[in-house]
């Protein structure tokens, strides 16, 4: 979606050590928990995120679309669904 090979890939392998600001990368921590622990979140983990310069409305998209995704995946690997390929983007 960035046309940015470069910054995909470093996203891809390693988003704590890819070029994004410190703000991207608490939201891309915060959505990373969410994922893999959800049971492990706090109230702290809002404020972080908050303390990163985001509204609290802003930390509600973050957690819809980190929520969205989740479910849609679930969904399609519950029923054995083989997603998109991702040139069908491009």
């Amino acid at each position: 979606m960035t046309k940015d090979d470069t910054l995909a890939g470093a996203l891809a392998s390693d988003y704590e050590a890819a070029p994004i600001s410190d703000a991207d990368r608490a939201m891309l921590r915060y959505a990373d928990k969410l994922t893999r622990t959800p049971a492990k979140m706090t109230n702290q983990d809002v404020a972080t995120l908050v303390e990163a310069g985001f509204s609290e409305s802003a930390v509600l998209d973050i957690c819809q679309v980190a929520g969205y995704y989740a479910f849609v995946n679930r969904l399609a690997d519950g029923l054995g669904v083989d997603l998109e390929p991702p040139e069908v983007f491009e």
